[in-house]
């Protein structure tokens, strides 16, 4: 009787074990974590807690996709919460009841949801665009151009913020036409879940599929060698910016609707969690890598995290420290991984 010879299953070295726990450790060490919430809290494993992780999530991710463009080009955008702030104000401010008593513009008719949302991409797009300008032209660190910007922008959003008929107080009583188009539901499914499903395909399709993605990537990889190559190099970082500031402001309000105000202070610490999703989702500091499925990856472990810690009543102190270690671990591998490469 002949014998069916079964395929041989080759052990891994240990050179290739100390590869898969370099290249997974931030991963590991997080399932691990969300493994240590579930058996503290089952509940946590429910229907309901999924369907919150995945709202919560929603803006989170597109703010992340705006920032994950700039860390392809191997910078940073510190500016990202005071932009998404200020998009929650304007978008706010535009988007009250009429009978609401406490009116930023108490004479202001009801505009078309879409107006507001316009006005607040637009002015976030500028502010994000003089960022890549200024990067560009002057050959300034990301991290202090950004940095100047959010200071500016913080100053500018709080002249703004005091101006309105009430005062500096916040910003409530929306119509409910713009709550209902954020926080409601189509067919059972949130509509903050389908806006970013829709921003999903549409960054992949940039990122992808367009003279603009490949630009960015051979920008990110090697900027020198991409401007020998033809590419406009300047024309790339101002597009990025300009295209994470359009996302600062989709998500700035969105955001305002789903806490239900704003105020200058709306929007603080964002760029710390959306840069943080980024690096964990592998899109890397060393530039020219990233892919949209690392950035919903990234977005999705850091929101269940957060709201784990949350559910099981850690203490927020406690929460800031081990979402910094998280990013610092983070870093350091992926600095290792470069290291490794060259």
């Amino acid at each position: 009787m002949k014998q069916i010879a079964l395929p041989r299953i080759r052990s891994w070295s240990r050179r290739e074990w100390k590869d898969f726990f370099v290249n997974n450790a931030i991963y590991i060490v997080i399932l691990g974590m969300i493994a240590f919430i579930i058996a503290n809290e089952p509940q946590f494993v429910s229907v309901a807690v999924f369907r919150n992780i995945m709202t919560q999530s929603s803006v989170r991710l597109i703010l992340a996709y705006g920032v994950a463009g700039i860390i392809i080009l191997q910078g940073t955008d510190l500016s990202l919460g005071r932009n998404v702030g200020f998009a929650a104000v304007i978008s706010a401010s535009l988007l009250q009841r009429a009978d609401y008593a406490s009116r930023f513009y108490p004479d202001l008719p009801a505009l078309p949801l879409f107006v507001p949302l316009i006005i607040a991409a637009i002015v976030s797009a500028f502010f994000s665009g003089i960022n890549g300008w200024v990067v560009a032209k002057f050959k300034i660190h990301p991290f202090l151009a950004t940095l100047g910007m959010m200071i500016t922008l913080y100053g500018i959003l709080s002249i703004y913020f005091a101006s309105g008929a009430p005062g500096p107080q916040p910003i409530g009583g929306f119509d409910p036409r713009y709550t209902e188009a954020v926080v409601g539901s189509t067919f059972g499914i949130p509509n903050l879940v389908i806006y970013a499903a829709i921003t999903s395909v549409i960054v992949w399709i940039l990122w992808n599929k367009t003279t603009f993605g490949k630009n960015l990537f051979a920008v990110g990889g090697n900027p020198e060698a991409a401007e020998v190559s033809g590419v406009n190099v300047m024309r790339t970082f101002i597009t990025t910016y300009v295209l994470a500031g359009v996302l600062y402001g989709i998500g700035g309000y969105l955001e305002a609707a789903r806490i239900g105000s704003a105020n200058n202070g709306t929007g603080f610490g964002y760029e710390l969690d959306a840069i943080a999703a980024c690096v964990v989702g592998g899109i890397s500091f060393s530039g020219g890598i990233g892919k949209v499925s690392g950035a919903i990856a990234g977005v999705l472990m850091f929101t269940i995290i957060s709201y784990g810690m949350t559910f099981i009543g850690l203490d927020q102190y406690y929460q800031y420290i081990v979402k910094g270690i998280i990013i610092v671990a983070a870093v350091a591998i992926d600095t290792q991984k470069y290291l490794r490469k060259v």
